[in-house]
């Protein structure tokens, strides 16, 4: 996918334009707001692989460590957690 393809890709997911994506402020509150993680860390919202997890399955997009990760745990996208 071209750069201009894979802008609007996830723009159109996210439900806002190809511009948008630049605003760090408006960015910063969607990530926030769909808890897939912020540059700098903020409390209660995702980080590390659980954001790159929200962020595979909002996008509905493959990304290799988070494959890695579901498949070195035994879990799987869209599995219920594991009972304590």
């Amino acid at each position: 996918m071209r750069i201009g393809e894979a802008k609007k890709y996830v723009a159109d997911k996210l439900h806002v334009s190809p511009l948008d994506l630049s605003d760090p402020t408006l960015m910063r509150q969607l990530r926030e707001e769909l808890d897939i993680g912020t540059v700098t860390g903020v409390p209660g919202v995702a980080k590390g692989i659980a954001a790159k997890v929200r962020i595979a399955e909002l996008l509905d997009i493959e990304i290799n460590c988070v494959n890695q990760f579901l498949k070195k745990t035994g879990l799987q996208r869209g599995a219920p957690a594991p009972a304590d």
